[in-house]
């Protein structure tokens, strides 16, 4: 059958004498990648590679291109750079022409989400094959007859060879991500960081569902036994890949959703999860991943006698990484989807001790705290770092959020009433102090009131107004301590948590005053109230 789409490059005006290896499946990409030297074979069948000195994505050399269409629809910031029309002609004038100079290219043709109303197809160009096996395991693959009338809706150029010009260009470096979503076309130079194409196509959805009352998450989803599904937002450390990888449950995705009318979809067909200090014991369906032919592991160490991996070894970067097709993973959704969540769980690692293992949020409350995308890092290895440090992500994944954040904080709330969906706000961070006085909440707390919130017993318990935050939390849970369930009592010296929690409470207050004007009354009035 044929995996060329009669819709080829010339159609698009992209003109190049590369030899072009259209739709290639896993095992030919596979063989390229290694015969080209761009990575080698583990013991077990994966395939390794190092993405050179960018071992994450490069957020300040991304743009997008301000124009008619983006103007007014941006939320135009330090994350949101704009890139002048001008600048961008010269950088796509030079994109072809470095294209049009290449030997060989990889096109994958793929759809950017599950749910077929609302994904975009999506053509990507590689300079080398495991980018290309890379961005054909996250995203979505068409069948094999769906290829021959494949039409791109949108178009990304992954050349790591070129190097911008950054007064030609108008970028800040030799390295460049450019996002024009008027030509419906992103470009990326100088970087061999895989991630960059993946969420590129997120940035895209986030763009463009809105418009169509779809909410775009940056969240994990699964659905239960009694087929209702949940959303698990979070940053990183909170738990959301371990709370959600929940064996008695159905993953959809471990990353990047649409909430519409009907569903909760996954935008990708793979994971993308993180390596360092990854063990069978631990997170086993993970793990089992990295021994399978067709995972890519970025920057693992491998012992080069034995092809055996060091998943400890972080000489290289922290952010070690494995991308795998969800069907990896045994307990997956055929169709990448579920319904409607009935749940939606917000993950915060509150390192100064002061919120509740579990909490039941309003509507409103829920928009106020999905905007503040609280957690708390713990005290650095700097000298004089020695309490934790609050970190605001707006809707949980700021950096991948083209429009303002209000609009992403609105459709939550909207679809939440719209459902009926129960809101929770889960804290995974300490208890009895803040780091290091208090202890880590224990795991077994956390998915017992995680489980009673989802099984829908957690709506049969009493609940107290928390008189700090205003939320409702439970007094007594069955299989809980109830004493953690009251953080100022686990603390030997409950001055001292009134103090922080104060603190926190202005830290919210202080981080929501962007959002102010941009929420109703009933959102202004959710959150805690300073003293």
């Amino acid at each position: 059958m044929a995996r060329v789409p009669a819709y080829g490059l010339d159609r698009q005006g992209f003109s190049t004498a590369a030899a072009l290896h259209w739709n290639l499946t896993t095992a030919p990409l596979v063989e390229a990648a290694v015969a080209r030297g761009e990575g080698e074979l583990t013991a077990h069948g994966a395939l390794l590679v190092d993405t050179g000195k960018f071992t994450g994505r490069s957020v300040k050399d991304k743009y997008i291109v301000r124009d008619a269409e983006t103007e007014a629809t941006i939320n135009w910031g330090a994350i949101n750079q704009p890139m002048a029309p001008d600048h961008w002609a010269a950088l796509k004038a030079d994109f072809l022409a470095g294209l049009a100079e290449q030997g060989e290219l990889y096109v994958a043709d793929l759809y950017g989400g599950s749910q077929p109303e609302y994904r975009v197809n999506v053509r990507v160009i590689n300079q080398m094959a495991w980018h290309n096996l890379f961005i054909r395991t996250l995203l979505v693959r068409p069948e094999a007859d769906e290829l021959a009338g494949f039409v791109p809706d949108y178009t990304i150029i992954n050349l790591p060879s070129f190097k911008a010009d950054p007064e030609r260009h108008g970028c800040r470096s030799d390295t460049v991500i450019a996002v024009n979503f008027t030509e419906k076309l992103i470009l990326i130079g100088n970087t061999e960081y895989s991630g960059e194409m993946k969420k590129g196509v997120f940035g895209l959805l986030n763009y463009l569902l809105p418009a169509k009352g779809v909410m775009p998450m940056h969240c994990s989803a699964n659905i239960g036994p009694d087929g209702k599904s949940a959303i698990f937002f979070g940053l990183s450390g909170t738990g959301k890949t371990t709370l959600s990888a929940d064996a008695s449950r159905t993953l959809i995705g471990d990353d990047e959703h649409g909430w519409s009318d009907q569903a909760v979809f996954n935008f990708e067909g793979g994971c993308y999860a993180k390596m360092i200090n990854l063990s069978a014991e631990g997170e086993p369906e993970i793990y089992a991943t990295t021994r399978m032919f067709g995972t890519i592991l970025e920057n693992v160490a491998m012992d080069e006698t034995t092809r055996e991996l060091d998943f400890t070894d972080a000489s290289k970067t922290e952010n070690t990484r494995g991308a795998y097709p969800i069907e990896f993973i045994p307990n997956h959704s055929d169709d990448n989807l579920g319904p409607a969540p009935s749940n939606v769980i917000m993950l915060t690692a509150d390192a100064f001790g002061v919120l509740p293992p579990i909490a039941r949020l309003t509507a409103d409350q829920a928009m106020y705290y999905f905007l503040s995308g609280y957690t708390a890092k713990v005290a650095g290895t700097e000298i004089g770092v020695t309490e934790p440090e609050a970190t605001f992500s707006t809707c949980f994944g700021a950096a991948f959020m083209p429009r303002h954040p209000s609009v992403y904080g609105n459709l939550l709330k909207e679809r939440i009433a719209k459902g009926g969906a129960q809101c929770w706000l889960v804290n995974t961070g300490w208890t009895g102090g803040q780091y290091g006085t208090g202890k880590r909440m224990p795991i077994k707390a956390t998915r017992a009131l995680l489980n009673a919130a989802l099984d829908g017993s957690l709506a049969n318990v009493e609940f107290r107004r928390d008189p700090n935050f205003g939320f409702d939390v439970p007094v007594a849970v069955p299989g809980v301590d109830t004493a953690i369930l009251d953080p100022r009592s686990t603390w030997a010296d409950q001055d001292d948590y009134d103090r922080t929690a104060k603190k926190l409470v202005d830290l919210f207050v202080a981080n929501f005053g962007q959002f102010e004007t941009h929420v109703d009354q009933g959102v202004r009035e959710a959150g805690p109230i300073a003293a």
